[in-house]
């Protein structure tokens, strides 16, 4: 930890650059120690913050979304054993710190929402640190010279934390603030919207009770009571758009880097086949392909050819035996240059309401029906994600392969909308993880190819955690040996 504890704070201004949020907060970063804390207003630190809260989840993103099968680099490679040091950075070095001082500056002026906020972020940082790494610093961090070698916490002690900090942001924000402290611009996610933060905790709170469900703290009922109280509609997404003169990270490295051929990723076979009537197959004649398949992706090569996706570990090749044809889309909706990097959306807060409904009634991985409640919240996280992408779902939604009837709703049928309307969202690595990859829930899920695998100590193992970077290693080398656990072995809450 000595890489960050020795500094009182990092601050990370970063300039926005477009009219919704002001020339202050997307571009310049200046230099460690560089600015007086006293000089600064907490406001300057919240765009940076949520700027880099956004950019944690996308680096982190950028590995487990090929453990989940998004994509492969080069169309087909697989990762391997990943530390995550970029996520790793963006929250010990820029996120935490900053919101030391943020919540210590909104304290004093009794600012009670602004503070409020700030919780919600450090819950949303502090979780994506433990479902990364499990155990990991948090008491005893950002303590400067103090302790330069602080001891971890546990997941679970980690996870008790991210509630205690909902719950007060929840509170805080129902109650009134007459500090006249409010966020406006700063604010890269919702413009100082105070009840949209609100809907936005109970959201996060109702995916954080999913994690728990298997460990016996926390009900299908609970998630239910959260998500109740959650996302009202797309409107409320969870998203930092890009200015015209900045540039989206999945346009930059899939789109951009393609064209001039450095490293790029492709679509995997395993998305393709869920969005090309392989997997489910279409019924009414109707539907060829679920229609946002081209407005994501391309397909290059022979216009009459289906849609094929890379085989994850393969050579370029599709399930099939086919080479595959399927490429981002420059202008998708993921993979323009100002396309906005998205956390949580309405359409997934329709899926954990599905899910829980589902289990609530009694449904298990491998269950046939369920009650109306999960499948009109089913049929409502499908139309949301359609509508999000921009294509009329109408024709897909009234196939029988989409349109199952509440007596025939199984968990995958969930699962599967989840996971393609969560395409460059983190959270599918925790879906599976804790349905312990299975290809009842993901339909036609399998192990990566093992294409040469001589000297892989992990063939045949899914990958399930991060490893703690060399930088954190190198600086706190007892603790992180007295936490230290293969990439293979479950987090605390996928046991």
């Amino acid at each position: 930890m000595k890489k960050f504890i020795t500094k009182t704070i990092i601050v990370t201004l970063i300039t926005v650059g477009f009219s919704a949020c002001s020339d202050e907060y997307f571009d310049v970063n200046t230099p460690s120690n560089g600015v007086d804390l006293d000089e600064l207003n907490m406001k300057n630190l919240m765009g940076p913050v949520i700027h880099s809260t956004f950019f944690a989840q996308q680096s982190a993103e950028a590995v487990f979304g090929n453990y989940t099968q998004y994509f492969g680099s080069y169309g087909s490679g697989a990762a391997g054993k990943t530390q995550n040091s970029s996520t790793w950075d963006q929250v010990y070095l820029y996120i935490l710190p900053n919101l030391k001082v943020i919540k210590e500056k909104s304290q004093a002026k009794e600012a009670k929402h602004f503070f409020a906020i700030a919780s919600i972020l450090e819950a949303i940082n502090i979780g994506l640190a433990a479902d990364s790494w499990d155990n990991i610093p948090y008491s005893q961090a950002i303590q400067g010279i103090e302790n330069t070698h602080p001891s971890y916490d546990s997941q679970e002690q980690i996870y008790a934390q991210i509630f205690t900090l909902l719950d007060s942001a929840i509170s805080a924000l129902e109650a009134a603030d007459n500090s006249q402290v409010s966020l406006g611009k700063e604010d890269l996610v919702y413009g100082g919207d105070k009840e949209k933060w609100l809907r936005a905790a109970y959201t996060f709170k109702a995916r954080f009770q999913l994690h728990l469900m298997n460990k016996g703290v926390v009900t299908a009922n609970d998630v239910l009571a959260s998500i109740e109280k959650g996302f009202t509609s797309n409107s409320d997404n969870f998203k930092m758009s890009f200015p015209e003169d900045k540039i989206n990270p999945w346009y930059s490295t899939n789109i951009l880097s393609r064209k001039t051929g450095n490293f790029y990723r492709a679509p995997n076979d395993q998305l393709i086949s869920n969005m090309n009537g392989t997997t489910y197959p279409f019924e009414s004649g109707v539907v060829q392909i679920d229609p946002r398949l081209p407005a994501i992706f391309v397909k290059e090569g022979n216009a009459d050819d289906p849609w094929r996706g890379f085989m994850n570990g393969g050579e370029g090749e599709s399930s099939d035996g086919e080479d595959a044809n399927t490429y981002y889309k420059d202008g998708g909706y993921h993979t323009t240059a100002g396309a906005p990097l998205i956390l949580l959306t309405y359409a997934e807060a329709m899926f954990i309401k599905a899910e829980a409904a589902f289990l609530a009634n009694s449904g298990t991985t491998t269950s046939i029906g369920s009650n109306s409640d999960a499948y009109i919240a089913y049929q409502n996280g499908i139309s949301a994600s359609m509508a999000e992408v921009g294509v009329d779902g109408a024709d897909y939604m009234a196939d029988t392969a989409i349109d199952v009837g509440e007596g025939s709703l199984m968990l995958n049928h969930i699962m599967k909308e989840k996971y393609v309307a969560n395409i460059h969202n983190v959270e599918t690595y925790n879906d599976m993880r804790r349905y312990n990859f299975s290809s009842d829930v993901f339909k036609g899920l399998a192990l990566r190819l093992e294409v040469d695998t001589d000297d892989d100590e992990f063939k045949g193992k899914w990958f399930r955690r991060a490893i703690y970077p060399t930088s954190e290693k190198n600086a706190n080398e007892t603790v992180v040996n007295a936490n230290w656990q293969e990439p293979t072995v479950s987090v605390w809450w996928a046991q």
